[in-house]
């Protein structure tokens, strides 16, 4: 294909993916009251155990409808991930046979629980790493959180993990497709390992390292997996040819 074909492939994609988002940001507007109480549920619980005054704060005129647009679309990203899971895969390898085709539910199939599952690992996090950082807040004094700082942080948080769960699924799929072969993964090992730890490191806003392991130990674990089928399926591959 070339490079003008990659292009075009890349726009319709794209404008499938928002088209996508745009209908789940719609289920996002209508939820949008429940959708921000579970949003603040952590600034309350950690005010309750501590004893303090945590709220968020709408800084400007505008800041309302900016904090509703970002929740419909944090809601979007999250319901239409099937969706634009496979559409990535499907610019990454156009033309499907059917034995791709195969693998693509194969994809969708692990890489959606993968996603959702790292999601809910940083929102199970989250309440901690807010319950951690409002205890520097001095005693007798309030906080009031900006509504637009803390939705950014609470999304890249949960789509960061939700994305790196998904990492592993992605070189399987591609060795699958014939696109990668084990051998690079298993000589990378080292680093992939580096970087799992640097990543929870990175992530996690709370200072202890049982949390940091927490994190990084599950994706170092489905990277491994990940080189497992990858052995088995090039190895397979070759006996066959």
């Amino acid at each position: 294909m070339s490079l003008r074909a990659h292009l075009a492939e890349l726009r319709v994609r794209a404008f499938l993916v928002a088209g996508g988002l745009a209908v789940g940001a719609v289920a996002g507007w209508v939820l949008y009251d429940p959708l921000l109480a579970l949003l603040m549920r952590p600034l309350s619980l950690a005010a309750t155990a501590q004893g303090k005054e945590i709220a968020l704060n709408f800084a400007s005129l505008g800041a309302p409808l900016d904090v509703r647009i970002k929740v419909s679309l944090f809601l979007a990203v999250l319901v239409t991930c099937p969706w634009w899971l496979y559409q990535g895969w499907a610019f990454v390898v156009p033309g499907l046979t059917g034995r791709e085709k195969r693998y693509t539910v194969g994809f969708l199939a692990a890489s959606v629980p993968l996603f959702l599952f790292g999601g809910g690992l940083a929102w199970w996090i989250l309440p901690h790493a807010v319950d951690v950082l409002a205890s520097f807040v001095p005693d007798g004094a309030s906080q009031l959180v900006n509504a637009q700082d803390y939705l950014s942080f609470v999304m890249r948080l949960v789509l960061a993990f939700g994305v790196a769960f998904v990492a592993p699924a992605v070189l399987v799929a591609l060795n699958l497709a014939g696109v990668v072969r084990h051998e690079p993964l298993a000589r990378a090992w080292r680093w992939a390992v580096l970087l799992a730890f640097v990543f929870a490191a990175v992530m996690t806003p709370t200072p202890d390292a049982l949390t940091m392991v927490a994190v990084a130990v599950p994706i170092c674990v489905l990277y491994f997996a990940s080189l497992a089928v990858t052995t088995w399926h090039d190895r397979r591959t070759d006996r066959h040819a």
